[in-house]
């Protein structure tokens, strides 16, 4: 595919810089070794390939599939494509740092990840329960990697080779870079960086950081040179001179303050005194604005950052932990996005502006970098879960602006729609079909965080460089967003025609509510693309609860159905939706899931999967957790106390209304319609919920019958 070195004016400047094409770069020397058929995973793939060492090691808590879907993969062959010589250390032992040291000492850095999954959540339900497999663990076998991967794989990478920086990514370090609240211990944790012991943090879709970091670490620069390199974290002993500070380590300030002049420069009703400009001897201090004063003080917009809350200060109130969640999401658009400064004991924890999102000519050569698409020869014919799910799938696109509080695919990658192009797209599912073995013809699904989203956008650069909003599409869809579904409908089109396929499915999840906006796309979808059921995920019925996730209210939900109904009895077809719910979420009280329960009775749903909340880090619905506290309006100390569903019989509780219809919840749900007044909903009737307690002779004599 041609590929264009011109550089585009649509990214912002931050110091001077521009972001480089992933494909410009000068290669490093070590190119010459060419493509490996597989990244090496032992000494003895190095010496065919003939490789005295590896520049760069990546180690990762997931099996090693070499498919665009997996993390490692990519993060490897983007690494390989700029000329490095990459190496795989996947699920080592780490009782010691033996395993570690299997290939050898890294020329550059280690890369360490906890892979497509955060490795508390791989392990433990939301009950806190084990899992019994591992999808991304050969045969799916449990307990092939350890809790807080990232933590335990980066002390050994230094216990095995001290003085070799380490570099930290992924998902579950994206999610930990400030102080977090962790469910598993149920205490604030401080940034995952400082625990790690690494040199630097890349969090998010990291591919353009991880380009830069890699050759100027080649050219001989340290990890703490790069401390504006966006996308990343570190630690700082100190913070850099002539900044401007915006204090945001409080939430209830006084209704007026004085405006802070400028210690730099002087008025005089009669005549304007210039400052004297610093000499070399000379250190301009930094300068400190509180948060309400900052758009009446005029400041270097590029030279200001953020201070948030201290680890300690959040450790000890809950209040300022939602408030500093708060404007922690309110900097993430890239292009307005300042950095972010939290005090962890003596230490500065600065974090960066999140990487501009790639254009579509880069995402295109990401995918087109050379995988084999399938898993290492080494794991033989051990089945990989994961892998066999997402095989014949193809993703199209990146981010999503929804902003579900509860989810962290917002946090992860981003609120931009990063989307491929059609010919991208249409060329891996020709190899999918020449490629994968054992191909039925189905690829099994297009889509990405979203299924919907492709080619979304902002109508407006401008606009968009200025937005804060924390969603597109909540309270309401924004007048801005483009909401044209033709590209996605055509590519669906295109894809059906790929000679050898003969079905696409949609397995993504679906934002109906954007769908509604273009009939002709649920069309499309429901008369080609759905199996007889489309999942999709409401999350709830009640505009108490689903304000607080930041998701449309039910008649959304209502008036899809009936456009899914109608498409589907026009195509001769019996399909059903297969609605998600969530028990427990913050907000969410006994009343909201009763009233679900019905509306559930009412549409003849009985879920047999249900979800309960589960509070990832850094997610905003987790803050309201923690806090009780509601970051989506402005924190106060005296504002509103959430419903927050903490008891483990409470969330139980919550969880049974969803599964009404399931005897053994009978009895606590019993007891819970007595507590709320609602009696009326106790008999054998059709406008019952439940039926009334069998009386033991009853139950004797079914027993008898037996």
């Amino acid at each position: 595919m041609k590929r264009s070195n011109k550089k585009t004016n649509s990214y912002p400047k931050r110091n001077g810089h521009e972001p480089q094409k992933l494909y410009s770069y000068p290669k490093y020397w070590a190119e010459c070794f060419g493509t490996a058929p597989y990244l090496p995973m032992s000494k003895i793939e190095m010496e065919e390939l003939g490789w005295d060492s590896c520049d760069i090691i990546i180690v990762t808590a997931d099996a090693y599939v070499d498919h665009p879907s997996f993390g490692m993969a990519v993060v490897g062959r983007l690494l390989e494509a700029q000329g490095f010589r990459v190496g795989v250390i996947s699920q080592p032992a780490w009782d010691s740092a033996d395993a570690f040291k299997r290939l050898g000492k890294p020329n550059l850095f280690f890369g360490v990840t906890g892979g497509n999954m955060d490795s508390l959540i791989n392990r433990y339900t939301a009950d806190l329960r084990l899992r019994s497999e591992d999808a991304y663990t050969p045969d799916a076998k449990p307990g092939a990697r350890p809790d807080r991967s990232v933590i335990v794989y980066s002390q050994r990478c230094r216990e095995a080779y001290y003085e070799t920086p380490i570099v930290i990514g992924g998902i579950e370090a994206s999610l930990r870079r400030i102080a977090q609240y962790d469910y598993w211990s149920d205490k604030v944790r401080r940034s995952i960086l400082i625990d790690a012991n690494a040199d630097i943090l890349l969090f998010g879709n990291a591919e353009r950081a991880l380009a830069e970091l890699a050759h100027q670490l080649a050219n001989g620069k340290k990890p703490s040179d790069l401390w504006d390199l966006r996308g990343s974290a570190l630690i700082r002993d100190s913070l850099p001179n002539d900044w401007t500070e915006i204090d945001s380590t409080r939430i209830d300030w006084p209704a007026k303050i004085d405006k802070i002049p400028n210690p730099y420069d002087f008025h005089n009703s009669e005549k304007q005194i210039e400052p004297t400009p610093a000499t070399q001897n000379e250190t301009r201090r930094i300068k400190i604005i509180p948060l309400p004063l900052q758009r009446k003080v005029e400041f270097d917009y590029e030279k200001s950052y953020i201070r948030l809350p201290s680890f300690n200060k959040v450790t000890n109130d809950a209040v300022l932990y939602a408030h500093a969640s708060r404007v922690l999401h309110q900097e993430a658009n890239p292009f307005n996005a300042r950095v972010l400064v939290q005090k962890h004991g003596t230490k500065e924890l600065w974090v960066n502006p999140p990487p501009i999102p790639l254009e579509t000519d880069e995402l295109d050569w990401v995918f087109d970098l050379p995988f084999k698409r399938r898993p290492h020869p080494s794991y033989k014919h051990a089945r990989i879960p994961a892998y066999d799910m997402i095989k014949t799938s193809v993703n199209i696109m990146r981010g999503c602006f929804g902003g579900c509080t509860f989810c962290s695919i917002t946090e992860h990658e981003g609120r931009i729609i990063q989307s491929r192009s059609e010919e991208s797209i249409l060329n891996e599912i020709e190899k999918i079909r020449d490629e994968v073995p054992d191909f039925t013809g189905t690829i099994s699904d297009l889509g990405g965080p979203t299924a919907n989203m492709y080619k979304l956008n902002c109508k407006s650069r401008s606009i968009q460089r200025s937005c804060r909003r924390l969603s597109c599409v909540y309270p309401t869809i924004c007048k801005h967003l483009n909401t044209n579904h033709k590209p996605t409908t055509q590519l669906y089109r295109k894809a059906r025609k790929v000679k050898g396929v003969k079905r696409i499915a949609i397995a993504s999840g679906l934002r109906y509510d954007l769908a509604l906006r273009d009939h002709e796309y649920i069309r499309e979808l429901v008369t080609h693309h759905v199996g007889g059921y489309l999942k999709i995920a409401p999350e709830h019925s009640e505009k108490n609860t689903l304000s607080k996730m930041m998701k449309p209210s039910i008649s959304s939900y209502d008036e899809f159905k009936k456009l899914f109904d109608k498409y589907s009895n026009e195509a001769g077809k019996e399909q059903y939706l297969i609605p998600y719910f969530i028990a427990a979420h913050p907000g969410c009280d006994e009343e909201d899931m009763l009233n679900l329960s019905l509306w559930l009775k009412k549409h003849r749903f009985k879920p047999d999967q249900v979800q309960t909340f589960y509070p990832s880090p850094m997610a905003l619905a987790t803050a309201m957790y923690y806090s009780q506290k509601n970051p989506l309006e402005k924190v106060r100390y005296k504002g509103e106390k959430l419903n927050v569903c903490k008891d483990i019989d409470n969330r139980r509780l919550q969880k049974a209304f969803l599964r009404y219809h399931d005897e053994s919840n009978w009895p606590i749900l019993r007891k819970s319609l007595l507590s709320l007044g609602r009696a009326d909903l106790i008999g054998n009737d059709t406008k019952h919920l439940i039926p009334p307690l069998r009386s033991p002779k009853y139950q004797s004599n079914k027993r008898t019958k037996r």
